[in-house]
């Protein structure tokens, strides 16, 4: 009972300690600082995208961040704008065959980087590095002033493009259609930051672009955050907080279950047969042997000297004294046989012994006499 008390004690304290540290451990992840990669529209960093991310959930409402592959984008009711800011990486043919489908579905793909080659089989050409302050065109002929800073300006593909935005090294923006939607290209995702978003006509030009191509109240805005170029992050900062908790908590569990199955309380007892073997192991590994060999008469001579030394050890007669000679003695100690029956005992058995070769059956009945001897021997 007080083992079982102890036990139960034991496990209060255990799972007191474990909500301790599980508490510990939430504020330690929650106090540390949150960094932001670039272009993330929670980011309130320069860099980040947060402002219109906010302009855009207050003036449209339809405003959403997708943080899964492209080939899980909504096939969904009404148009919508996939943006991407500055892309970390180059989508395989599988992924960027899956962007397509979904513009030719009927939404709008806006990609926004400073070199898109590699993407939608985009062609630029560089250009002489000069000012950034560009004075900026577009399709009807209306100037903004902007900031550009890529190295490249746009080819077009022959009528498949249409020129959106341009300047006096090139194009800066284009627009091509795929089925029922269409591809916006355009080299400045600086536009679209914190620190540049206000800068200029940068709003009005970033708002020009994302309401292309039949944009209406029922458009709604998808911000690509699966591949917005987060270069610092591990693979465990793509799950929350509280989940990290639950899944320390539950290793820490498994651990100490995987323990407490292993464990245990009290003294150690080992099974019997793992330290002690048999005491008539031997004894039986060399009576199977003689029945093998069907070497009765060898086994019966032994038992019969084991049973003399028993003789010699416990009533006191020589070994080396002959059967007959200890009839005597047997007489006085063999209380569960009769005098003439002993007489007859050791006769028999001295006939037996000097045979050369005995059978199955006299063994077997002899052995059984002798055991009895034997018996009478150690318990008198």
């Amino acid at each position: 009972m007080k083992v079982k008390t102890a036990k139960k004690k034991g496990w209060i304290w255990l799972g007191v300690l474990l909500i301790l540290f599980s508490i510990c451990f939430y504020f330690i992840l929650s106090q540390k600082p949150h960094e932001f990669s670039p272009y993330d529209s929670e980011s309130p960093s320069p860099t980040g995208l947060k402002v219109l991310y906010s302009y855009l959930e207050d003036e449209i409402g339809m405003v959403e961040r997708w943080e899964q592959p492209s080939s899980l984008l909504p096939e969904s009711q009404g148009r919508q704008v996939l943006v991407m800011a500055e892309p970390y990486f180059i989508p395989g043919t599988k992924e960027m065959n899956s962007y397509i489908d979904f513009m030719e579905n009927g939404n709008t793909i806006l990609l926004l980087k400073n070199n898109p080659k590699g993407f939608f089989d985009i062609g630029t050409t560089f250009v002489e590095s000069m000012s950034p302050e560009q004075s900026i065109t577009d399709s009807s002929q209306t100037n903004f002033e902007g900031d550009v800073y890529a190295p490249v300006r746009l080819d077009v593909n022959g009528e498949e493009d249409e020129i959106l935005l341009s300047d006096k090294l090139g194009n800066i923006a284009i627009t091509r259609e795929y089925g029922d939607g269409s591809l916006i290209v355009s080299l400045t995702p600086h536009w679209l930051t914190n620190q540049d978003i206000l800068k200029k006509d940068h709003l009005a030009l970033v708002l020009n672009l994302i309401q292309q191509d039949g944009f209406n109240n029922e458009t709604s805005i998808l911000f690509d955050e699966y591949n917005h170029g987060d270069t610092g992050s591990s693979s465990f900062d793509v799950y929350q907080d509280w989940f990290l908790l639950l899944l320390f908590q539950g290793i820490l569990v498994t651990i100490f279950l995987l323990w407490n199955q292993g464990k245990r309380f009290g003294p150690i007892l080992q099974p019997r047969e793992e330290t002690v073997r048999f005491s008539d192991e031997s004894l039986r590994a060399l009576a199977a042997w003689y029945l093998k060999g069907n070497a009765y008469k060898d086994s019966l001579t032994t038992q019969a000297e084991y049973v003399k030394y028993l003789l010699q050890e416990r009533w006191g007669i020589p070994y080396n004294r002959e059967w007959k000679d200890c009839a005597v003695i047997l007489h006085k100690r063999w209380k569960t046989k009769e005098n003439g029956k002993i007489d007859l005992f050791i006769h028999q058995l001295t006939q037996v012994l000097a045979k050369e070769k005995i059978t199955k059956q006299e063994y077997l009945e002899w052995a059984k006499q002798l055991d009895t001897l034997r018996k009478e021997v150690e318990e008198g």
